[in-house]
C-alpha cells in the first residue's frame, strides 16, 4: 500500500457541506479524515486522477445535518440520499471515474449515526458498489464487512491531537474489576443500569459521576472498561479504554470492530453480548491472572493504531483506515 495506493479526492462542492468537517468531539474522526485528504501532506494523495486507485466523495454528513437538516426539521432525512446522488450525477457527467466502476473504486467517509442511510433507500443499485467507512458499522443496518470499513469513533477534545498520556499501570494498581460512566441512552445500556448500576463494588457502573471522581483516572484504575453501544453501535470508550491501558468490553450485538482484517480483537479485548450482561462479573472473573496480562499487554501495542496524528504517521489511526478502503479497493480486483 505505502509504494502504490493513490488517492484522489473531487474537487467540486464548496464548504461547509464538502471540503469540510468536524475536527473535535465525538464525530471528530469524520473532518479529521477529509482534512487529511485535502492537506496535500498525505503521501497517498495525488493530483493526477488519472494515477489514483480510489476517489473520495468528500463531503461531511454531519456538517449536512448541522447546516441544513437541523435548521429545516420539516426535510426528511430521505433527503441526504437525494444529495449524495445529485453530488455523484455531477462527478460521473463530468469524469469518466465513477461510471467505468460503478462506484466500486469510491469511497466516503462518515462518523455521523445517519452514514449508513446514504445507501439504505431505493435506488439502491446507485449505491451497491461504494465503499462507505462508517463509525455506525452496524450489521442489523446494513453494513457490509467486506465492502464497507469501520471507521473508529474518537471524542477529540481540542488540544489533544498526538499520542496519548500512556496508561500502562501494572494490575496491582488497577483495583476496580470493571468500570463504566456515561448517559442513559440506547437498549444495551438501560440493561446495564438495570443490574449493574450502583450495585458492586467491583463492577463500577455510574449514571453519573460524583465531583470528587475523575472518569480518566478510573478507567486507569480499573482492569476492564465496560463499552455498551448507545443508540448505534458504536462508542469512543473502546479507544478511551485502549488509550487507558484499559481491557474494552465491548457490550454490543452486530458492530464490526475497527480494523478486524489484521487486528485480532479476541487478543485484547472481551467481547459480550446484551443478552449477557448480567454475567459480567462471572465471565470478566473467570479470566485468569496469565490471560488478563497477555490482553493488557496486547492493549498497549495496539494503542498505537488508533492515535490520531496530522499529517498522518504510519500504522496511526487514519494510516489505518486508508489500509482498510486499499483491501476493499484490492477485492474488486481492478488493481493493475
Amino acid at each position: 500500500m505505502e509504494k502504490r495506493l493513490k488517492v484522489w479526492t473531487y474537487k467540486e462542492g464548496q464548504q461547509p457541506l464538502f471540503h469540510d468537517g468536524p475536527v473535535n468531539g465525538i464525530y471528530s474522526t469524520e473532518g479529521q479524515f477529509i482534512d487529511e485528504m485535502e492537506s496535500g501532506l498525505s503521501p497517498f494523495t495525488t493530483q493526477n486522477p488519472d494515477e489514483a486507485h480510489l476517489f473520495f466523495l468528500p463531503f461531511s454528513v454531519v456538517n449536512i445535518k448541522r447546516f441544513i437538516l437541523k435548521p429545516n426539521p420539516s426535510i426528511r432525512w430521505t433527503w441526504l440520499q437525494l444529495f449524495v446522488e445529485d453530488y455523484i450525477k455531477v462527478v460521473s457527467d463530468k469524469y469518466p471515474f465513477w461510471n467505468r466502476s460503478n462506484g466500486a473504486d469510491h469511497f466516503m467517509v462518515s462518523c455521523h449515526d445517519r452514514g449508513p442511510q446514504i445507501s439504505s433507500a431505493f435506488p439502491r443499485e446507485l449505491f451497491k458498489n461504494l465503499i462507505r467507512v462508517l463509525c455506525n458499522a452496524n450489521t442489523s443496518e446494513g453494513f457490509h464487512p467486506k465492502r464497507d470499513a469501520t471507521l473508529p469513533e474518537v471524542n477529540l477534545r481540542y488540544g489533544e491531537l498526538g499520542h496519548p498520556q500512556p496508561g500502562n499501570r501494572p494490575t496491582t494498581d488497577r483495583p476496580i474489576l470493571a468500570f463504566f460512566a456515561g448517559r442513559a441512552h440506547g437498549y444495551g445500556r438501560s440493561v446495564l443500569f438495570k443490574y449493574w448500576k450502583d450495585k458492586d463494588d467491583e463492577v463500577q457502573v455510574y449514571q453519573s459521576l460524583r465531583k470528587s471522581l475523575n472518569y480518566t483516572n478510573l478507567m486507569t484504575q480499573s482492569k476492564f472498561c465496560l463499552c455498551p453501544s448507545g443508540y448505534e453501535v458504536a462508542s469512543p470508550r473502546i479507544v478511551e479504554a485502549i488509550y487507558a491501558g484499559c481491557i474494552p468490553v465491548i457490550l454490543t450485538d452486530g458492530y464490526v470492530l475497527p480494523f478486524s482484517d489484521v487486528l485480532n480483537w479476541s487478543q485484547f479485548s472481551v467481547q459480550i453480548p446484551i443478552r449477557k450482561i448480567p454475567d459480567i462479573k462471572v465471565i470478566l472473573k473467570n479470566i485468569s491472572t496469565v490471560e488478563y496480562l497477555k490482553m493488557q499487554n496486547s492493549v498497549m501495542q495496539v494503542k498505537r493504531h488508533f492515535v490520531l496524528n496530522r499529517p498522518a504517521q504510519r500504522f496511526d489511526l487514519l494510516h489505518m483506515v486508508l489500509h482498510s478502503v486499499w483491501l476493499r479497493r484490492l477485492n474488486i480486483g481492478l488493481i493493475s
